[in-house]
C-alpha cells in the first residue's frame, strides 16, 4: 500500500471538512442520539471495516464514537484509509 502525499491529503481534507488530521492519522468525532445508536454506529462500520481488511482505531464513550484511520504496512495515510473514511461519512448519514 503507497502512502499518500501531503498535497492528496490536503486536498481529501479540504472535501471533507468534516475529517482532520490528528499525529498523522485521519480523525473524526460522531455523537448520537445515545449508546445504542453510537454502537449500531460501530456495527456498521466493524462490517465494512472487515470486508475492507482495513481497521480503525476507535473509542466509544456512551454516545461518542472517536475514530483515527491510519495505514501502518504504508506508514502514514493510504488511498485505503480514504476509501474507509468515506464509507464511514455514508453510515453517518
Amino acid at each position: 500500500m503507497e502512502r499518500l502525499s501531503a498535497d492528496a491529503i490536503e486536498t481529501w481534507l479540504h472535501e471533507h471538512p468534516e475529517w482532520a488530521l490528528d499525529a498523522g492519522k485521519l480523525h473524526r468525532e460522531f455523537v448520537f442520539a445515545d449508546f445504542v445508536e453510537a454502537f449500531g454506529f460501530m456495527s456498521r462500520v466493524a462490517l465494512v471495516a472487515e470486508k475492507l481488511f482495513h481497521h480503525p482505531e476507535w473509542s466509544n464513550v456512551w454516545n461518542r464514537v472517536s475514530i483515527h484511520l491510519t495505514t501502518h504496512d504504508a506508514g502514514g495515510l493510504s488511498a485505503l484509509d480514504l476509501r474507509l473514511a468515506e464509507a464511514i461519512d455514508g453510515l453517518a448519514g
